[in-house]
C-alpha cells in the first residue's frame, strides 16, 4: 500500500481539503468574483449546481475516512 501507515489518511487529507476549497468557494463571493474576472459571469447563476453536491461528496468523503481510521484502530487493538 502507498497510504502512510494509518488507515484512510490519504482519503482524509482529499476530504478535508476538498471540503475546506469548496467550503470558501459556497460562502465567500472569492468564485465569483475569479470568474467575473475571466469573463465568464453568465455561468456564476449555475455554480450551486455544482459547488453544493461537491462539498456533500467530500464532506461525506471525510465521514468515510474518518470512519475507516476509526474502525482500522479498532481491528489493530484486537488483533494484539
Amino acid at each position: 500500500m502507498a497510504e502512510s501507515g494509518k488507515p484512510g489518511s490519504a482519503l482524509l487529507k482529499t476530504g478535508l481539503i476538498g471540503s475546506a476549497v469548496l467550503a470558501l468557494c459556497c460562502f465567500t463571493p472569492a468564485l465569483v468574483v475569479l470568474v467575473g474576472v475571466l469573463g465568464l459571469s453568465a455561468i456564476t447563476g449555475y455554480l450551486d449546481y455544482v459547488l453544493l453536491p461537491a462539498l456533500g461528496f467530500f464532506v461525506l468523503l471525510t465521514l468515510y475516512a474518518l470512519w475507516r481510521r476509526q474502525s482500522g484502530r479498532r481491528c489493530d487493538t484486537s488483533e494484539s
